[in-house]
């Protein structure tokens, strides 16, 4: 049995199960890992530089110390083609802040119509953190959207965000709710609330669920409130093919869910793990200071927001290398439903096979 809707017809693939963009990390075995297993890996839009090996002599990553993110995506890529032959996807975050993010947008869909390969496999690209109109206004993208099956879709962590997602003509989006790890929107709505809102407002877009899932129960109710998948951070990141060091992945078997808070980061809210360094930052809690962190933002210079962003990348750095004590350790209130750490496969037909009874016994109720 499969369960099959719109999002894996969209893109051809077994599962309607995708990894969360978990940038600055690197993510290529995961992406990877969750592609061979069915689902559709995603590589992040990485920014941190490594100084040194994080994990095993053998992960893919160790090869690209210090590489931009330009550089560093275009070696992911050719890892992942070399690795498997099924569809997988990239992110880029779009933020003003981020000073690639344009570079970005113009040069990796010429890399991926340099090779064929990558034009067939590498099907779905999403962008975040940003605007949704970004990546579409680059005429590489538009040239490679002609000349292979790639969609488009977008991070809407807000319904007024989901509005200007679809009319940007983005090909579906990807709506998160507070509950998820990393970066957030300033309302705070929960995904069981916001894909609601989203789904009545725009009943037959794609969407893929975020925030929240690690569960077969978890993608069950995703797709009864009308999304055709499911997107996982921390569930992932819990698995034994992921990239991250293991002092990471075993915070998150005994914590519960009220073991994240949600703090000030250099995009805006970000989702993090109770330690020393989450605890050491405040929250932006209400409109005026949201309007006063904005202007902060907006007037510091581009060395001034290039040394935020250091200070952020070395706090995730840190806690990348297994310094979950005074690193920025981003993980999502889902970790309150996750007690082991198992394979990618085993993660996804597990999950798979639970929303398939669950969905039955539903099904059964109705007379």
């Amino acid at each position: 049995m499969t369960i099959e809707t719109n999002i894996t017809k969209m893109f051809g693939i077994k599962h309607p199960i995708f990894s969360a963009a978990m940038g600055p990390f690197y993510t290529t075995d995961l992406c990877v890992a969750v592609s061979e297993a069915g689902g559709l890996g995603v590589l992040s839009h990485t920014t941190i530089k490594r100084g040194a090996d994080i994990g095993s002599e053998t992960t893919t990553s160790s090869a690209r110390l210090g590489a931009d993110a330009v550089e560093a995506m275009k070696e992911n890529m050719k890892f992942v083609v070399e690795h498997t032959d099924k569809p997988f996807g990239f992110n880029i975050r779009t933020s003003r802040n981020e000073v690639q993010a344009p570079i970005m947008c113009s040069e990796i869909p010429k890399f991926i119509m340099e090779n064929q390969r990558l034009r067939d496999q590498c099907i779905y690209a999403l962008t975040s953190a940003g605007s949704s109109r970004t990546l579409p206004q680059s005429k590489s993208f538009q040239e490679l959207k002609e000349k292979s099956e790639i969609k488009h879709f977008h991070v809407a962590p807000a319904l007024w965000l989901a509005d200007k997602c679809v009319a940007s003509g983005v090909d579906g989006m990807v709506v998160t709710g507070g509950e998820g790890g990393g970066h957030q929107s300033y309302e705070k709505v929960s995904t069981l609330v916001l894909l609601q809102q989203v789904h009545k407002k725009h009943p037959d877009f794609p969407i893929i669920a975020c925030g929240g899932f690690a569960t077969g129960a978890g993608l069950a109710a995703a797709l009864s409130m009308g999304a055709g998948g499911i997107a996982m951070g921390s569930r992932f990141i819990a698995s034994k093919d992921a990239e991250f060091h293991e002092g990471y992945k075993g915070v998150v078997p005994p914590s519960k869910a009220q073991d994240t808070v949600l703090v000030t980061g250099a995009l805006g809210p970000i989702r993090l793990w109770k330690n020393e360094y989450s605890l050491h930052h405040g929250l932006v809690a209400n409109k005026d200071e949201k309007i006063a962190e904005e202007q902060r933002v907006a007037q510091m210079t581009r060395e001034e927001l290039i040394q935020e962003y250091i200070a952020s990348a070395n706090a995730y750095l840190a806690a990348y290398r297994g310094d979950v004590k005074s690193g920025a350790v981003l993980l999502g209130q889902s970790i309150g439903v996750i007690d082991s750490i198992e394979s990618v496969s085993d993660i996804i037909n597990d999950i798979v096979s639970e929303a398939e009874g669950l969905i039955k016994n539903a099904a059964a109720k109705i007379k």
